[in-house]
């Protein structure tokens, strides 16, 4: 019997790929929030929808960098930080690039459109937008600076933080880079689930306030506070299995906790509590509820699916199409008039459908496209033993 490779964790990679299956429902939801900005609205708005997406809103991008974290933790055992963060401008930034100039502006044309901003005409808005405008102002989101990034800021902002730690590897493996590493994955019994969560409310009490969320990478103070703590943690907890077991055995106690957070952030939210109470509460029941989930997952997860190994080829392609997706699906069905339940439903089959077909019957199979849109060369992936790691680290 072969032993288990060490370096696969099979709870990760399923992970990483649920919380982007995530995002699809979660980006068709933001078509029919009421009340919530995003590039095309609904006629069919429902004000009921807000508090299911706030429930998910306050922790779904933190558990994708959380993971990008862990992964990082596999995947620089072993290698020249410089030569990492090479690899990875050409994993992030290329795809970036692409999905900048090709992918996106059909998100920008339709929002541009909806709003009386542009004449119709794909063609001719394509040619503008990659001549970078001049643009009316609020045409779309991104208008100002020429072009936009939209749903991939996520791309841009894992670079960074990747960076970072690929470049401070010195100072996090010092003494007093170990030390605050232990200080993390020593945490038992309550402290687990208490402590990691101070940083995230200093985050949320001093900078919240000051730097609205922006997804411009230059003046989003807060989010890279968060975000970069998160893919910090993760980037500690890596391999240690102490505090993974840690948060399996208290996987009850952490979801508990985080139910009672979220109902108490709701119902005060409608109440008009103090914005820094709310504030703490978000907090809080954002790291309870990464907690949770990891703990979950952990049990539940940690075994070798047998979706695995398509899963996670495949969604770093979804990710880049699902947001134009189902922009364009949104301009597709909204002639039909299909009404409150049958439209969704329908949306997010066109979106999963336009995923799947684009990404198996085109990306994967066309060697070209495959760096366009973040996969390895089938001649790089053939005997690479590094492979999990270096996909999970998208």
């Amino acid at each position: 019997m072969t032993a288990p490779d060490p370096s696969r964790r099979h709870d990760i990679d399923a992970l990483r790929a649920l919380a982007f299956g995530l995002l699809i429902l979660y980006h068709v939801g933001m078509y029919y929030v009421a009340a919530w900005p995003w590039h095309l609205k609904s006629p069919h708005a429902a004000a009921w929808l807000q508090a299911p997406m706030q429930v998910v809103n306050i922790w779904r991008m933190d558990l994708v960098f959380l993971i990008s974290g862990v992964a990082l933790g596999f995947l620089l055992r072993g290698r020249s930080p410089l030569a990492l963060v090479g690899q990875r401008a050409l994993r992030l930034l290329l795809p970036l690039v692409f999905g900048m100039t090709v992918v996106v502006p059909y998100q920008a044309y339709a929002e541009a459109l909806a709003r009386g901003m542009v004449a119709p005409g794909f063609g001719a808005f394509l040619l503008r937008y990659w001549s970078m405008g001049p643009w009316p102002r609020g045409a779309f989101a991104g208008s100002d600076f020429g072009m936009t990034w939209n749903h991939l800021w996520y791309l841009p902002y894992l670079f960074v933080y990747t960076a970072l730690v690929a470049l401070l590897q010195p100072l996090l493996a010092s003494a007093a880079g170990q030390r605050l590493r232990a200080a993390l994955t020593g945490l038992r019994r309550w402290r687990v689930l208490v402590l990691p969560a101070l940083p995230l409310l200093l985050h949320a009490l001093v900078l919240a306030p000051r730097f609205p969320a922006t997804h411009d990478l230059v003046h989003d103070g807060y989010l890279h506070a968060l975000y970069f703590t998160v893919f910090l943690y993760g980037y500690w907890m890596g391999i240690d299995t102490g505090l993974w077991e840690e948060l399996m055995r208290l996987r009850r106690w952490a979801l508990a906790l985080a139910v009672t957070l979220v109902a108490a952030y709701l119902a005060l939210r409608a109440a008009g509590a103090e914005a820094w109470l709310l504030r703490a509460l978000r907090a809080f029941y954002l790291w309870a509820a990464l907690a949770a989930i990891l703990g979950f997952a952990r049990r539940y997860l940690d075994r070798p699916w047998p979706w695995l190994g398509w899963a996670n080829e495949s969604v770093y392609p979804w990710y880049v199409l699902h947001q134009t997706l189902i922009v364009a699906g949104a301009v597709l069905l909204a002639p039909w008039r299909l009404g409150p339940f049958l439209e969704p439903l329908l949306l997010v089959g066109f979106t999963v459908g336009g995923c799947w077909l684009l990404t198996d019957g085109l990306i994967r199979r066309t060697p070209w496209l495959r760096p366009l849109f973040g996969l390895k060369r089938r001649a790089q992936q053939a005997g690479d033993p590094r492979r999990f790691r270096e996909v999970v680290a998208r």
